[in-house]
């Protein structure tokens, strides 16, 4: 049975601690039980979280656990030099050091992550850049591995990397169970941008939210105002103008930022080739689909696809 401490600290991230789920319906999809949970602390005893809740732990020893997974913060805050020394130590015996979020930063203290490739919250990579240059940071990651040292991206993106690290250890099938039992899509690759487009056009309006809807499920098709606006239920004059004021953007805008998005995901994922996806997403052509890349993300598809492609040989040579 292996053993996961999760390392907490005082102004811990609670939703970080989200993970000890997926540990244990893995327990559950399996004959015997896989996992045995602890959440530890340099010191032992209860931790008040960011939010004042406490939590009970066990003094960390670094010699006890195969995964240590440390959690993030909501507010900076400089580490114990005792917690560094113990997360060092740990280094050196643990199979897999882990970190969700922001903290990063807290291994980044300890040197473990220099010259590693890491990422963390979007919100907080430049600045983990610029306070450790010796580390690698990927700002635009779900979760990165290399060699033992697994980094997450923020908040919820930590159930992607307890995903991975389930399905390391026991294979994709009872990870996409897990995932099932959580009610939440299968792991996001490691690669996977973390913003994404598509949250930008939430709209308060119902009907232009209908609207919305209709056109993400209907992206192969000719997405007009007039269609649009039908799904909405409203006249194509009145739909424009709610709209634009409802997003910011006009609905044929809006159209191409979807299509390029989910054109995106695809081109990174590498399993067709530029013209199949250029179809399946709504671009007349190849090339209508570069010019609209080069609108919205400033790349055109095929540099977008050679970075993925070399993250995936980087990813495949840490494991």
């Amino acid at each position: 049975m292996k053993r996961i401490g999760l390392v907490v600290f005082p102004g811990f991230q609670i939703l970080d601690l989200a993970v000890a789920s997926v540990f244990e319906i893995a327990n559950l999809a399996v004959a015997a039980p896989a996992y045995e949970i602890h959440v530890v602390s340099e010191g032992g005893g209860a931790a008040k979280s960011s939010m004042g809740v406490e939590v009970q732990t066990v003094t960390l020893n670094p010699r006890a656990y195969d995964t240590l997974i440390v959690v993030g913060h909501t507010v900076s805050q400089p580490s114990s030099p005792k917690l560094m020394r113990l997360l060092g130590r740990a280094l050196k015996t643990t199979r897999r050091m882990t970190s969700t979020c922001t903290g990063a930063f807290v291994l980044a203290e300890a040197g473990i992550l220099d010259g590693r490739r890491v990422t963390t919250h979007w919100n907080r990579a430049r600045e983990l850049q610029r306070r450790f240059p010796a580390v690698r940071v990927e700002e635009d990651r779900i979760f990165v591995r290399d060699g033992g040292v697994w980094t997450s991206a923020g908040m919820t993106a930590c159930i992607d990397l307890a995903l991975a690290l389930v399905e390391d250890d026991l294979g994709a099938d009872i990870s996409r169970a897990v995932a099932k039992k959580l009610v939440v899509h299968h792991r996001r690759a490691g690669g996977q941008s973390q913003f994404s487009m598509l949250s930008e056009l939430e709209s308060q309006s119902d009907r232009i939210q209908t609207a919305l809807t209709y056109a993400k499920n209907h992206l192969e098709q000719d997405l007009s105002v007039e269609m649009l606006a039908e799904a909405a239920h409203m006249s194509p004059r009145h739909f424009s103008r709610e709209f634009l004021k409802n997003t910011g953007q006009s609905p044929a805008r809006a159209v191409e930022r979807l299509r390029a998005e989910t054109a995106r995901i695809l081109v990174e994922a590498d399993k067709f080739t530029i013209e199949r996806i250029a179809s399946k997403t709504g671009f007349s052509d190849p090339e209508r689909m570069r010019r609209a890349f080069l609108r919205v993300f400033g790349e055109p598809p095929q540099a977008l696809k050679r970075a993925a492609r070399s993250r995936h040989i980087a990813d495949s040579m840490s494991m």
